[in-house]
């Protein structure tokens, strides 16, 4: 018995199942999302475990600046980041926002709070919103950080 060859010449994998950090916090949030994955049909669950568990190379940045240009249009909805939100200073205005994400900067979570919006973290919207009802998942550029600008 050998390995399972796909067409385009690679074995086939599974990918990775756990993290290789040993943040405590990052552990427990995948044992959550690990059981919400597998007892709840909601694709946003696996999705957002299998970000969980990627690399921080992996989990790219996102500015406020992006996450209002391509937010919901209708504000009901809550967005959903697994990587860091960072603040923009040359957006003056911030309109009412329900944000989820791993990390967040202090001063994007003081300019969203002042706004009049809402920031969890993701295991408060994973006791809040199990299904992932109502939520937008969005993620950052990788090719936009500067390590990959030489590239």
């Amino acid at each position: 018995m050998g390995n399972q060859i796909q067409k385009k010449g690679g074995p086939i994998g599974k990918g990775r199942s756990s993290a290789k950090s040993s943040n405590i916090y990052l552990f427990f949030l995948i044992k959550i999302y690990k059981f919400l994955s597998r007892r709840t049909n909601s694709k946003i669950n696996q999705t957002i475990l299998r970000r969980l568990v990627m690399s921080r190379k992996n989990q790219p940045s996102i500015s406020l600046s992006r996450i209002i240009r391509f937010g919901p249009k209708e504000r009901n909805k809550t967005i959903v980041v697994v990587g860091k939100v960072l603040n923009d200073e040359r957006v003056f205005f911030i309109p009412k926002l329900s944000l989820c994400a791993l990390r967040i900067s202090s001063s994007a979570k003081e300019r969203i709070l002042k706004s009049g919006g809402n920031v969890f973290t993701l295991d408060q919207f994973a006791v809040k919103f199990p299904t992932g009802k109502n939520s937008l998942l969005l993620r950052g550029s990788k090719s936009i950080k500067k390590s990959n600008l030489k590239f």
